[in-house]
């Protein structure tokens, strides 16, 4: 059953305590009713008295006591009948929007590089000696990590395992940390994981890159030089 509003409420209180207020310093008397109308009311009570009450297969469908029709509409909330407008949601579409930017993000990186190629030059070396190996060999910066995992562990767990594992946490991660929010505030989890993952990676290229020299061996480019070449 619909809950009746609080303002109706407190409308039907008034009234009544208005009508109490009014029979009670009118101390009873009822000259105010004329009385032809008393007296067709008595006339009318006694004769419902006095006719049977009609069978109850006589009386219309959906009747009420005493064969009323009438019914009570139910009290309906403003907010029910209300078009309720969709919440705005943080999303933006593809094309143009996205699309639009990363062209323009992407013709801004290509005009930078090519200016910055005119003005300097490859750090080219000369044509490989297969005689002469150099000291220190080092692989690209993008995999001095792995060569530097190497260096501290066995070729099967530096080379399969750890990198392995690693990949696999990421993969996983998504169904480890449903929550489909897009802040990052929201999302600490993986920010964790991604922060870790990026930060150990880059420790080990910063110390394969600068740390390691002749023979691949642990120095301190502040006291024997930096060997490292792009």
């Amino acid at each position: 059953m619909t809950e009746i509003p609080e303002h109706l409420l407190k409308r039907a209180q008034a009234a009544r305590e208005k009508a109490a207020g009014q029979g009670g310093a009118q101390g009873g008397d009822e000259s105010r009713i004329p009385s032809d109308l008393l007296e067709r009311s008595k006339a009318a009570g006694s004769a419902a008295a006095v006719v049977p009450a009609a069978p109850a297969t006589s009386l219309p469908a959906g009747a009420g006591p005493g064969g009323h029709t009438q019914r009570l509409l139910t009290v309906v909330k403003a907010g029910s009948i209300q078009d309720v407008k969709a919440e705005p949601v943080d999303k933006v579409h593809t094309w143009p929007h996205l699309l639009s930017i990363e062209f323009v993000a992407a013709l801004a990186c290509t005009a930078f590089t090519f200016m910055f190629s005119w003005f300097v030059n490859a750090p080219l070396l000369q044509a490989a000696n297969f005689n002469q190996t150099p000291n220190p060999s080092k692989a690209p910066w993008y995999f001095l990590g792995l060569q530097e995992l190497l260096t501290m562990f066995h070729p099967m767990i530096a080379g399969v395992t750890i990198p392995g594992m690693g990949l696999i946490a990421l993969i996983f991660a998504p169904y480890v940390d449903r929550n489909p929010s897009n802040k990052p505030e929201d999302r600490k989890f993986m920010t964790s994981m991604m922060t870790m993952f990026l930060m150990f990676w880059a420790i080990l290229v910063i110390i394969g890159s600068f740390f390691r020299g002749p023979g691949f061996n642990f120095i301190f480019p502040w006291r024997d030089g930096i060997f490292f070449e792009l």
